[in-house]
């Protein structure tokens, strides 16, 4: 595994009515991120849907829908689309993980308007 930041959401006034979205670092964790190489996933990319990737983290890292990280090695970011508590192993088991899907994403430049 290797160290990927939570990026966290922050958002505010942009003094004209409407609301800017700017990204924080957060939280460390250690994780994989693996690009999803399946048939299925290639086809999906070639109508233009991102990269696919599974994230396995640690039971105890919990990263839900819409949640963004950042891969520290390259800077690489990706956007959660599936929420980890779903895909996790039991606490008898011997191997302790979580998963969940994401895609490759960059981040809004200058904020994001909503």
């Amino acid at each position: 595994m290797e160290s990927f930041t939570i990026l966290d959401k922050v958002s505010s006034s942009d003094g004209e009515g409407g609301m800017v979205t700017n990204w924080q670092d957060g939280a460390i964790i250690r994780a994989v991120a693996t690009l999803d190489n399946s048939m299925q996933s290639r086809l999906a990319e070639a109508q233009g849907v991102t990269s696919i990737y599974t994230v396995t983290t640690a039971r105890a890292v919990i990263l839900g829908f819409h949640d963004v990280i950042r891969r520290e090695s390259d800077g690489q970011i990706f956007r959660i689309t599936s929420n980890a508590k779903d895909r996790k192993t039991p606490k008898v088991a011997g191997i302790d993980m979580a998963q969940c899907s994401a895609e490759a994403w960059a981040l809004p430049s200058g904020g994001a308007h909503e």
